[in-house]
C-alpha cells in the first residue's frame, strides 16, 4: 500500500472512549425510542459512519449500568424479525441525566477546542 491511500476500513474503526458509551446508548434511546441491544449497537454505528464498532462485550454491560442506575429500564418484547429481544427505553431520571451529561461533553468539547487551537 503506498502512503497516498487511506488504511482498510477495519483499520480506521476506533473504540469508545471512556465515559462517552452511556451518553451514546441513552442519546439513541432519546432520538429512536425503545431498541433492544443490537439495535441500539447498530443505530451507534450507523450514526458513526463506520468508524466504530460495537460488540456484545461491549453493548451488554453498558445497558446493564444504565439500567442499574435507573437510566433506562427494559421490556421483554418480540423483534423485527420476530424473536424474543429485551428493549430498552429512557426513563425520566435517564433524559435528565442525559441532558446534564450533553451539557458536560458541549463544555469538554469547547474547552477542548480553544486549547487545540491556542496551540497549548
Amino acid at each position: 500500500m503506498n502512503s497516498q491511500q487511506e488504511p482498510p476500513m477495519d483499520a480506521q474503526r476506533s473504540e469508545v472512549p471512556y465515559g462517552t458509551l452511556d451518553l451514546l446508548v441513552m442519546k439513541t434511546l432519546q432520538t429512536m425510542g425503545p431498541l433492544h441491544g443490537f439495535g441500539i449497537a447498530r443505530r451507534i454505528e450507523q450514526a458513526a459512519e463506520g468508524s466504530l464498532f460495537l460488540n456484545q462485550g461491549t453493548i451488554y454491560p453498558a445497558l446493564l449500568r444504565l439500567e442499574q442506575r435507573g437510566w433506562i429500564d427494559s421490556r421483554w418484547a418480540i423483534s423485527e424479525n420476530n424473536r424474543r429481544a429485551k428493549f430498552y427505553a429512557l426513563t425520566e431520571a435517564g433524559q435528565k441525566h442525559l441532558e446534564h451529561e450533553e451539557r458536560e461533553w458541549q463544555r469538554t468539547v469547547a474547552l477542548m477546542r480553544r486549547v487545540l487551537e491556542a496551540g497549548a
